[in-house]
């Protein structure tokens, strides 16, 4: 392992990894604790897409996202076996000091632009509780960063390169048609919002900022700052 300054360990796949750990099972637990006697239980869209691809297996979807955690560990840590970053304890603190500040940041930025703070309509199906809610914000950061930061962009940028020889404009229309799409999902579903043309423009912008995080700063830090975005407006709901 190299030692390795803060900005540079926490943007590796190393750290990110690790970093959602703990997302991942609060979200599982909540999940649990929130609904115990559920036959059917409120989850992610993204979660529920993620588990219906090898929900055919019969096997149960719960095993197959720890199989998959694995799979992906070790994926990482063989591919960062060069240049693998030293484990601090401090640097995760640090992590999750830094993505509040950006979900704070961001949200007043975008909030400036679209013209109200925090815009997030309330929900327009299911009443939840509060620990439902908790479950679902913790989720989202791991969930639709993977879904809708990684897989759709990937798979945009792949399309679009294909269609299009140039070089800037396949990633700024995959950029662009994801953070749409993920805006959208919002008002779809028994627990979607009412469309507000403001909610559905900040949602935009927020997932255009979370792609830069994405970037520059990782995928850790842009799936932390998404929960703890959401985290904040809960907490706000429920005062």
């Amino acid at each position: 392992m190299k030692s390795q300054g803060y900005f540079t360990s926490s943007w590796s796949l190393t750290y990110s990894y690790l970093s959602v750990l703990p997302l991942l099972i609060l979200y599982e637990l909540l999940i649990t604790i929130s609904q115990p006697d559920s036959d059917a239980e409120i989850r992610l869209s993204a979660d529920i897409w993620i588990k219906a691809i090898f929900s055919w297996t019969g096997t149960n979807t719960l095993l197959i996202t720890l199989f998959l955690i694995v799979v992906f560990g070790i994926v990482i840590y063989f591919r960062e076996s060069d240049n693998r970053p030293t484990i601090k304890g401090r640097y995760f603190t640090l992590m999750i000091l830094e993505s509040l500040g950006w979900a704070v940041v961001i949200a007043l930025f975008v909030s400036a632009i679209v013209g109200q703070l925090f815009a997030m309509a309330s929900g327009g199906g299911a009443e939840l509780t509060f620990l439902q809610w908790l479950a679902l914000a913790l989720g989202a950061g791991v969930y639709e960063e993977l879904v809708f930061r990684v897989v759709l962009v990937a798979a945009l940028l792949f399309l679009f390169r294909q269609l299009f020889l140039s070089e800037w404009l396949p990633p700024f229309l995959a950029i662009i048609l994801s953070a749409l799409i993920f805006s959208g999902v919002h008002y779809i579903g028994p627990l979607g919002d009412p469309f507000t043309l403001s909610s559905f423009t900040f949602r935009f912008l927020f997932g255009l900022a979370l792609t830069a995080l994405l970037i520059y700063r990782g995928f850790g830090i842009a799936a932390w700052t998404h929960s703890l975005y959401d985290v904040l407006v809960i907490s706000m709901w429920h005062l």
